[in-house]
């Protein structure tokens, strides 16, 4: 068939279809001069008869072989011109079905894709293995890339969670730094104004005394009315400040700090069942204890209220080992 239609177009091929319609000619002459010439004996006729009917049959024969020829090259150029496939035009990949062109449109992002008459080759176990090795090592690298990216993310997220506490404790710290500055400046404000009135009493007094002084060694008193400075001075009592409320910083032994109010009648227990529950250097025995002046509280001042142990409006305790 492929060399019928290579060489359709040469000389020799259509050389017996000539010959074939010229014996046809021939035969029909001779059919002809035949029905002309009734006279001709029929023992002459027969031979050219069986001739006549062997041309036409191959002529019929010749003619079904074209018409099947035909048929085929139909079929086959049918078959060329139809689409056994489906190509994208952005990157030249084959698909069997709309399935699998949907699903490389929506991973891709491609929306060129046309027919195409090349069909897909069935693959082979060979070219199964080697796929399927190139999905697992795919599958491999995404998951270790996906295991670093997780790694780094950790690594990230402790790094911020360890500069939100460091920032906080800074805060915290700086807090309670400002507290105690401020409760020192109270209370040292509080002494000098008990230092300036006490100062005050005894100048007072001071004065009174050279008044009475005076008087006894000037001779006799005057008649008139008696000076305002000359009358007995009575002492001017400062009343003490009274406090409801004690504010306590205590230090552990970790260096951190607790800060807490307490009530000025509460006892020194009260302070310690605190640290036990706050405490954050671990659950050892341990004792109280202030530095400025040093004392050491014992068992016997726990049951003593604050306000008796001098530690009253403010103080710093510090945690120590048991004494």
């Amino acid at each position: 068939m492929e060399w019928l239609l290579a060489h359709s177009d040469e000389v020799g091929i259509d050389e017996p279809m000539d010959q074939d319609n010229s014996k046809n000619q021939e035969v029909e002459v001779v059919s002809q001069e035949n029905d002309t010439n009734p006279s001709l004996p029929q023992e002459m006729n027969k031979p050219e008869q069986s001739e006549i009917s062997d041309v036409k049959q191959e002529s019929q024969n010749l003619d079904t072989e074209e018409t099947k020829t035909d048929n085929e090259i139909g079929e086959e150029i049918s078959d060329g011109c139809q689409a056994k496939s489906l190509q994208c035009d952005e990157c030249g990949k084959k698909f069997k079905s709309e399935d699998e062109v949907e699903f490389h449109a929506v991973k891709s992002g491609h929306q060129s894709f046309s027919e195409s008459t090349e069909e897909i080759k069935p693959l082979t176990e060979g070219d199964k293995r080697e796929q399927l090795r190139k999905l697992e090592e795919r599958i491999k690298q995404r998951r270790l890339e996906r295991n670093e990216l997780e790694k780094k993310s950790a690594i990230e997220k402790e790094k911020q969670r360890r500069k939100a506490g460091q920032e906080l404790t800074l805060a915290k710290q700086k807090m309670e730094e400002e507290e105690i500055k401020r409760l020192a400046e109270q209370k040292r404000r509080e002494k000098l104004e008990e230092k300036m009135a006490r100062q005050r009493v005894l100048e007072e007094i001071e004065r009174d005394k050279q008044a009475r002084k005076e008087k006894f060694h000037t001779g006799p008193p005057v008649t008139a009315a008696p000076s305002p400075s000359s009358q007995p001075v009575q002492e001017v009592v400062i009343p003490k400040k009274e406090y409801d409320s004690c504010r306590l910083q205590i230090r552990l032994s970790n260096g951190q700090t607790l800060t807490n109010s307490f009530g000025a009648s509460e006892s020194l227990a009260a302070v310690r069942l605190y640290i036990e529950l706050n405490r954050t250097d671990g659950n050892l025995p341990f004792s109280l204890m202030t530095t400025f002046p040093r004392t050491v509280f014992t068992e016997e001042d726990m049951q003593k209220p604050l306000k008796a142990l001098g530690l009253v409006p403010s103080a710093v305790l510090t945690v120590t080992k048991p004494q």
